[in-house]
């Protein structure tokens, strides 16, 4: 099949889905496509690399950015401020019902003052600050746990398709090479096969919570519609996970699925409070083990999949990047230790790494230990809110408890507090919007669901 046929079966293909989904819901917001499109380049590549630009930064690159990529994240933030000031989105109530999140960001944004480059860092928090602002266009809409899963599936019909076209057809963009080895890597639409295995990670994770949520219901006709079509995603996922070749998403999807496939067992449903103190002392004897017995854990596991003990180099990243000596109680600011001639000096030692491979990592160097506490209860505070909705349904809460395992785990390797895609999803499921999903019908019915207190 010649690549322009290949094109044209991809788009027919996406306009089918999209158009006959047999999940989709009846009157959802046409506003959704303002959070399909911002994440949409989250999960992928910037405009300007769609244009032609390097997948790879220079120094200078990473400080200026691009004049076209900063205007197309302007016309978005404003799109969404414009739609959430139609929906009188009532911000107060908001900050007061997730004030563990406004902390972090008001933390941030300060540390913009002490930062070497303010005004780089200062756009980079405002650029952030509209995944935010997206994630609520979603969340304030009238039907919010529709609204959610309609824009997943929007994102991962769009995507997971169209990784795979251009990994067979278009090897120019949906292939990269070493700089030192030229192995080949597969990377789809994104910049890299860690990114292509994390696109992997969240489109598999809902599309197996998705088949498991409407098993039981699976001898309806259009139940059953729905499963096939996840069957077909899940598995056309499992194929670019396995081309993608990143250890980290694949043991990441295994445990996510397993916490899934837990939650939706008889004896969870029977006693959900059971997985929900698993999972925390699972996470704490991790913790035992990797810093009060010294076992390596990680290193154990990356062997098991067949990756070296120094986890492909990740050590020594680690070693130089906290020989920079940056400030322990502050850090360097948002989003500026990878920049200037820190990043040149990085660079000679660990080669042109531009992220720490560590997302707690990443946060103590550019927010200081102030930064990892404030992040510690956000994630706190979100776990609670994951108990309370998996207490009213363990089906329906297991994404959320799936995907917050999974980002605790995943940033152990891997940078994913941040402008990622798997922040990003998680964040749809555990922030809250008070006064707006009362409104959702499944929500109600959720509701009624719960046990009596």
């Amino acid at each position: 099949m010649s690549p322009s046929l290949a094109l044209f079966l991809w788009f027919v293909l996406l306009l089918a889905l999209l158009r006959f989904d047999p999940a989709k819901e009846p009157g959802t917001s046409l506003a959704l496509w303002v959070p399909v499109i911002w994440i949409f380049i989250v999960a992928t590549r910037l405009p300007s690399q769609w244009l032609g630009g390097e997948l790879g930064r220079t120094a200078e690159a990473m400080e200026e950015g691009s004049p076209l990529d900063r205007s197309i994240y302007l016309v978005l933030i404003l799109l969404a401020f414009g739609i959430l000031m139609s929906r009188s989105f009532k911000w107060e109530k908001f900050c007061v019902a997730n004030v563990a999140l406004m902390a972090l960001l008001s933390f941030a944004l300060l540390s913009v003052l002490w930062s070497d480059f303010p005004f780089i860092a200062f756009k980079r928090w405002f650029r952030d600050l509209g995944t935010y602002v997206v994630i609520l266009v979603v969340l304030s809409d009238p039907h919010p746990f529709e609204a959610v899963r309609t824009l997943l599936r929007r994102l991962y019909f769009l995507l997971i398709p169209l990784c795979l076209l251009l990994n067979k057809y278009f090897p120019g963009m949906g292939k990269q090479y070493d700089q030192w080895t030229g192995q080949g890597y597969f990377i789809g639409a994104t910049t890299s096969k860690n990114m292509l295995g994390v696109l992997c990670l969240a489109s598999g994770l809902f599309f197996f919570w998705d088949i498991l949520r409407r098993w039981g219901d699976r001898k309806e006709r259009r139940t059953r519609w729905i499963i096939g079509v996840d069957v077909v995603l899940f598995a056309i996922t499992f194929q670019l996970i396995s081309q993608a070749a990143s250890a980290t998403s694949n043991v990441c999807l295994l445990l996510g699925c397993a916490v899934i496939a837990a939650a939706h067992s008889k004896t969870v449903r029977r006693s959900p409070t059971l997985l929900l103190v698993l999972v925390p002392v699972g996470i704490c004897l991790y913790l035992l083990l990797e810093f009060g017995f010294a076992v390596d854990i990680i290193a154990l596991v990356s062997e098991a999949v067949g990756r070296n003990p120094d986890l492909t180099g990740r050590t020594h990243i680690w070693s130089v990047v906290l020989s920079t000596n940056t400030n322990p109680y502050v850090g360097t600011g948002y989003e500026s230790f990878w920049l200037g001639p820190r990043l040149l000096w990085v660079w000679e030692r660990a080669g042109g790494v531009n992220e720490a491979h560590n997302g707690y990592l990443e946060v103590y160097l550019t927010l200081g230990l102030i930064g990892l506490f404030f992040l510690a209860g956000f994630l706190i505070a979100s776990y609670r809110t994951i108990c309370r909705r998996f207490r009213v349904s363990a089906s329906l809460g297991s994404l959320s408890l799936a995907l917050w395992t999974v980002l605790l785990f995943y940033n152990v390797t891997e940078s994913a507090f941040r402008g990622h895609l798997l922040w990003v999803v998680f964040l749809l499921e555990v922030i809250v919007v008070p006064g707006w999903s009362e409104r959702s019908p499944t929500d109600r019915a959720l509701l009624k669901e719960a046990p009596s207190r």
